[in-house]
């Protein structure tokens, strides 16, 4: 697979440079590097909408070992700029694999390079912070005079490029019939108070308990994935409207397992377009990028608190935070990867999060009605916010993760309640309480 890759470099903009050999499409390509420490999970990682405009380099060294499949995707499309690996594997192990991530690449269009010491490059990022990079086939001195030419992440809005143009209904993809939503369902299942009566093969409001198997039926990834009964009719559903900045699908699938009728807008979209929806409850979503250039989400967001339960995961914890008057500012080389320690606050307990972001909220400027909730181990930076008085939630990190820890999910079963104590003129979800 190697014979007629030809040799290209990844020059960052300090001027060091790493020689290896293409991977992927040929061309040349430029962002800002980063690194995420995840051990798998590389397709979730090339496809999620946060690392849109950047280089992206995996700290585990071999890259491609279980293949790709259509099941492992958190959006449409690849998003990296580039993709730097220590080692592309070249014979993948999977029963579900579908080709190499060379292939994947190539067929994206997307360039990318093998044979680099990546360790070597972390290091440099975590000591110098996330800087531009350009790989090409290019001598050195050519490319850094191109990648002083070209636009500057951070300075430009890259939420438009990955959001959805058109408002859509999401109605469940290849992830959906995967063994792992079915894990997911079951999961989410096991989180509801009458699980215990589930447990002893009871009704839970009417429905049968779930088949305790249910979650194998979807080993294969191709077939039904076993759905869990809590799917019930659309009138048990409580309708949630995702603000699309750069939304992984994992988290259109983690509420669709919590019975929530979803839908989804573009970024811009106006709080009256969103309310126009009749949604119970508004998500604003991942997504890349600097919040300084969302002043129309912000604004949105200024005329959704107080109307309907709001929740913010990442750049949309971001955006609320700024709806409330608070400032962000960028991290030194970002949070990114599935080894986060963070506190909830009012539990006390600490969950190991994955995270994919480069701006963190600045605690200082923050309004008394808004109070801290998960704070990062590591460094302190603010992972979650809450209101005093309002349904209003976020959260910095992924609790969809996606690659990642599992550890975060109870965050959509407490927004839901949320939504369901504040939406009391809807039938309540099965399994879910008003008290």
């Amino acid at each position: 697979m190697t014979d007629g890759r030809e040799a290209v470099r990844l020059v960052l903009e300090d001027g060091s440079s790493f020689e290896g050999i293409r991977l992927g499409a040929p061309g040349e390509t430029t962002g800002e590097v980063v690194f995420n420490t995840s051990m798998t999970g590389y397709q979730e990682m090339l496809t999620d909408p946060s690392y849109g405009g950047q280089i992206l380099v995996p700290t585990y060294p071999l890259i491609g070992n279980y293949g790709v499949n259509p099941a492992d995707v958190e959006s449409r499309r690849i998003q990296v700029r580039g993709f730097v690996v220590r080692e592309d594997c070249e014979n993948p192990s999977h029963p579900l694999s579908q080709g190499t991530i060379h292939e994947y690449l190539l067929e994206n269009g997307v360039t990318g390079i093998s044979g680099v010491d990546t360790r070597a490059i972390t290091r440099r990022l975590r000591s110098s912070g996330v800087m531009m990079g350009i790989i090409t086939p290019r001598p050195a001195d050519e490319a850094i005079a191109a990648l002083k030419a070209a636009p500057r992440y951070g300075e430009f809005d890259v939420v438009h490029d990955v959001s959805t143009r058109d408002t859509y209904h999401w109605d469940g993809d290849a992830g959906e019939r995967s063994r792992a939503f079915g894990d997911l369902k079951g999961r989410a299942w096991r989180s509801r108070e009458h699980w215990s009566h589930a447990e002893q093969g009871l009704s839970v409001n009417g429905l049968p308990a779930p088949d305790a198997g249910f979650a194998l039926m979807a080993g294969t990834g191709q077939g039904d994935a076993g759905h869990c009964p809590a799917d019930g009719s659309a009138a048990r559903q409580l309708r949630i409207v995702v603000n699309d900045y750069g939304v992984k699908l994992n988290i259109l699938r983690s509420l669709r397992a919590r019975d929530c009728d979803v839908t989804v807008v573009r970024d811009d979209a106006t709080a009256e377009e969103i309310m126009a929806l009749d949604p119970d409850g508004v998500l604003l979503s991942p997504g890349p990028g600097d919040p300084v250039f969302l002043s129309a989400a912000v604004e949105s967001a200024k005329k959704l608190v107080g109307k309907v339960p709001l929740m913010g995961i990442c750049l949309g914890h971001q955006v609320v935070a700024r709806a409330f008057g608070a400032n962000t500012f960028k991290l030194h080389f970002g949070h990114r990867g599935g080894n986060q320690p963070v506190r909830d606050i009012e539990t006390g307990k600490v969950y190991i999060t994955a995270q994919n972001h480069g701006y963190a909220v600045d605690a200082e400027g923050l309004p008394p009605e808004l109070e801290i909730s998960h704070v990062n181990l590591n460094d302190g930076t603010v992972e979650g916010l809450r209101h005093t008085t309002l349904p209003v939630m976020t959260i910095q990190y992924h609790s969809e993760a996606s690659p990642g820890p599992h550890d975060s999910e109870y965050l959509f079963d407490r927004f839901v309640e949320m939504v369901v104590k504040y939406s009391p003129s809807r039938p309540v979800p099965v399994g879910r309480s008003v008290d």
